[in-house]
């Protein structure tokens, strides 16, 4: 039986790596383009008036909220149109009906905005290089960790916007309206100790925060929010995420009429 429920849980990972993976130009090249609009915009035009941030110069500081930026999108992006493409075929009740349990569905479907999340990831990674060659990574080991924490993260919150999206205007609306923001708000293009008391309190509630500064510590060393507080809420995110995950499909929320 676990060898079963293994072969399935690999062929459901590799359909849904080689879903993103056979249309690439749609899905690896067009993040790469948008970042070096942004390198060239605001790290080589502007960067130079702003100067310094946190005693990097400005472009260096982007680096890694950009790069966090993309992983959150794409993981996002890849697992809200994938199981409501399903969910629109009614192709899922074939999965529901399967000996797949639960949980191999969900994990499944998460390693594939995993995977391109990070994919993703090392592709900004590399554009970022062409702007600044001299850019190196402080702790390797902490930024590949929250790199694949933050894929996961945002991979099961876009499981939960596909559970409850009734149409293809659902899957958009999250992210366009939510997401985008919250990751504006988030500290990418800048160090939340510029801004007024009020506004850093403010600040301190967004979760996006802790996201992108855990990566930029253990990109650039220097943080904002305190490293260990930040992992242990990432983590509970994803524990909590997983848990109501579980839950909407136990229950067949959004899917069983």
């Amino acid at each position: 039986m676990k060898n079963n429920i293994s072969v399935a849980l690999w062929t459901l990972t590799v359909k849904e790596v080689r879903r993103f993976m056979r249309i690439w130009v749609q899905t690896l090249v067009p993040p790469a383009v948008t970042m070096s609009l942004y390198f060239v915009i605001f790290g080589s035009l502007i960067g130079p008036r702003i100067g310094t941030m946190d005693g990097f110069d400005y472009i260096q500081f982007m680096i890694p909220g950009l790069i966090m930026m993309s992983v959150i999108t794409n993981s996002y992006n890849n697992v809200v149109s994938s199981f409501y493409g399903i969910k629109f075929q009614k192709s899922i009740e074939e999965l529901l009906i399967s000996p797949m349990p639960n949980w191999s569905i969900l994990l499944g479907f998460v390693l594939g905005g995993v995977a391109r999340g990070v994919m993703i990831g090392f592709i900004v990674y590399g554009v970022s290089l062409l702007f600044y060659p001299s850019f190196t990574i402080v702790n390797p080991l902490l930024t590949l960790f929250v790199l694949f924490l933050t894929a996961i993260l945002f991979s099961l919150m876009g499981f939960i916007n596909a559970v409850f999206a009734d149409s293809f205007d659902d899957i958009s609306i999250i992210p366009t309206f939510i997401l985008t923001p919250l990751i504006y708000l988030g500290g990418v293009f800048y160090s939340i100790n510029i801004l007024p008391e009020v506004w850093r309190s403010i600040s301190m509630a967004n979760p996006m925060l802790y996201v992108v500064n855990t990566f930029r510590e253990g990109m650039l060393g220097v943080s904002d929010v305190s490293i260990m507080f930040s992992l242990g809420m990432i983590l509970a995110f994803i524990g909590l995420l997983t848990g109501a995950c579980l839950y909407l499909l136990n229950k067949g929320t959004g899917i069983r009429e």
